[in-house]
């Protein structure tokens, strides 16, 4: 019996490769991120199609761990144009994230401990599936973020001086 040879297509690399929606770059600024972790994203209704048009907003958002659920409050997913009845919803409301017991768990230990804040990094989709990358972050005093950025300054000072040199 003769094998099947012939490869597969390949897929549209955004609908099942990772493809970033929205970045929250405000966050890697005021606060020192020490973890990250990946968690899904319960969506209804329209949310799915206006996060794939990139209608979303993640600056003020933050997640808190209540009755064993992290939940994701203050994201502004827009609405919908043709979302009406069923698929209609609000842009603020809050959403459940989906992550294993153990991570749970792990970081309600930690948040209480360390008093630390889970902040949204960015939103993706992963496989067709919407996930969120949390960051589990330590906020930033104005004379942290001077010094951070007299950092960042002064590597790349060094890295133009060693091209130079070149």
């Amino acid at each position: 019996m003769a094998r099947n040879t012939r490869k597969k297509k390949n897929h549209d690399a955004t609908q099942y490769g990772n493809r970033v929606v929205a970045q929250n770059r405000r966050a890697r600024h005021d606060y020192e991120i020490l973890e990250t972790f990946e968690a899904g994203i319960e969506l209804v209704g329209g949310e799915v199609k206006s996060l794939r048009a990139g209608r979303v907003q993640l600056r003020d958002s933050y997640a808190r761990i209540e009755g064993g659920e992290v939940l994701l409050l203050k994201m502004n997913i827009a609405s919908y144009a043709q979302a009406t009845g069923f698929g209609a919803f609000n842009p603020e409301r809050t959403r459940r994230l989906l992550l294993h017991r153990f991570e749970i768990d792990r970081l309600t230990g930690k948040l209480e401990q360390d008093r630390l804040a889970l902040i949204p990094l960015s939103i993706y989709f992963k496989n067709g599936l919407a996930k969120v990358e949390l960051g589990l972050a330590r906020g930033r005093t104005m004379y942290d973020k001077r010094h951070v950025l007299q950092e960042r300054d002064a590597a790349m000072e060094m890295r133009r001086l060693h091209a130079e040199y070149r």
